[in-house]
């Protein structure tokens, strides 16, 4: 777990447990093992006065176990089918469950407010995690979410499931989509955010210029955000 905290103030602090994303395909076994975290969103909110954990699940960074969300049979790249890839989904809310027991027991951690977010699949992972535990939260942050890339043909069948999951919480939740995502279309994450309001969910959607370099994927690494 990497953890950014401020340095003015005294904690125990507000904390944002933000998630990590997937590796690409699924197909470069090494990069299981890179420790996974966003510096500007530590620093960004760690220079306002809250803790940042970036929670590393199953099998990524240093954890041990087998990391497993939605592999195919041959564990050769990604799955691109809904019974494949949606238990991936579970096994990723069962890996919060251990992250927030632990976080619960630290007493850096103030557990009156905290916020939950991610990037990519860490994304949809919080969604989906906040409409699991509705009151544990004070608001959820979802940059650029999905399970799997809209070129997957059955994306439609496992991005929108896993959002709905998420219609249960009811605070606030805020969207952070950029152009010219090579995973994840402007359209078909508006359908995502479409099913979810559809479920009872609420929450913003802001659609993004891609950032330099023309990637909408990394939108989260822009300081200027």
């Amino acid at each position: 777990m990497v953890v950014y905290r401020p340095v003015a103030t005294p904690g125990p602090w507000p904390t944002l447990v933000f998630n990590h994303g997937s590796t690409g395909e699924g197909n470069q076994p090494a990069w299981f093992k890179f420790t996974s975290a966003s510096p500007e969103v530590g620093r960004y909110f760690a220079e306002r006065g809250w803790q940042v954990v970036f929670p590393q699940r199953r099998g990524r960074g240093q954890s041990d176990g087998l990391y497993d969300e939605g592999f195919e049979a041959d564990r050769s790249r990604y799955a691109c089918r809904p019974e494949r890839s949606l238990p991936g989904v579970d096994r990723a809310i069962a890996d919060l469950d251990a992250t927030m027991a632990y976080l619960r027991q630290r007493p850096d951690v103030d557990t009156t407010r905290p916020l939950i977010g991610g990037v990519s699949r860490g994304g949809i992972l919080s969604v989906a995690y906040a409409g699991s535990q509705p009151q544990m939260f004070a608001g959820v942050i979802n940059f650029v979410g999905g399970w799997v890339g809209d070129l997957c043909p059955a994306a439609d069948e496992i991005n929108p499931v896993a959002f709905r999951r998420g219609a249960a919480f009811r605070k606030p939740t805020l969207w952070l989509y950029g152009d010219k995502d090579p995973y994840y279309s402007l359209q078909h994450s508006r359908q995502n955010f479409a099913a979810f309001e559809a479920a009872g969910g609420t929450g913003q959607f802001i659609a993004l210029p891609a950032p330099a370099g023309g990637n909408g994927h990394f939108i989260h690494t822009e300081r200027t955000l």
